[in-house]
């Protein structure tokens, strides 16, 4: 997505290109215009890290709260479970995780991070902390903390929305990212 032309133009450079007001105003736009930088910025430098989003993901958790089902996996990444058998088959093959029958339950599988998995794992927080950096770099540090508890508190809201109101919440129709 070209953002180029997501800001008002300077006087002078053809008014036919400028946005309108209307669109430059709107919150939900700058949030989903901010929510594509940032995701172009990070997915960009993790690729050239050789690893994705949802590597990062599944490592994290694994190092935070420990050796874990795909089920579990699944709930605490957000990633679907058929889509995270993808991604630890990936892990799996770089030696980031092991997969072995759970000894409780032998019909489903618990994830291990190995201690290449936390080696791989600590590179990337260092890729993720530059690309924070950069996509926050016009901001203090005072401004980043507000602007991540202020984020923090809209998605907490419509979480608890969504939980309330499932079927309110999926499927509709937006419009200019409203």
């Amino acid at each position: 997505m070209d953002t180029a032309h997501d800001e008002p133009l300077p006087a002078g450079r053809g008014e036919e290109a400028a946005t309108p007001r209307r669109l430059v105003a709107l919150p939900s736009r700058l949030l989903n215009l901010a929510a594509a930088q940032g995701e172009r910025m990070v997915s960009g430098r993790l690729a050239a890290a050789d690893a994705r989003k949802w590597h990062y993901a599944v490592l994290a958790a694994l190092e935070e709260y420990g050796p874990a089902s795909q089920a579990t996996l699944s709930r605490r990444t957000g990633i679907y479970r058929s889509d995270l058998v993808a991604v630890i088959n990936e892990l799996e093959a770089r030696d980031a995780v092991r997969r072995a029958p759970d000894p409780e339950d032998r019909r489903r599988n618990v994830v291990t991070l190995t201690p290449d998995g936390r080696d791989h794992l600590h590179r990337l927080d260092t890729v993720l902390d530059t690309a924070q950096e950069d996509l926050l770099a016009p901001l203090t540090d005072e401004e980043r903390t507000e602007l991540t508890a202020l984020l923090t508190r809209l998605l907490a809201h419509h979480t608890a929305h969504h939980t309330a109101h499932p079927e309110g919440a999926v499927g509709e129709p937006a419009l200019c990212g409203r």
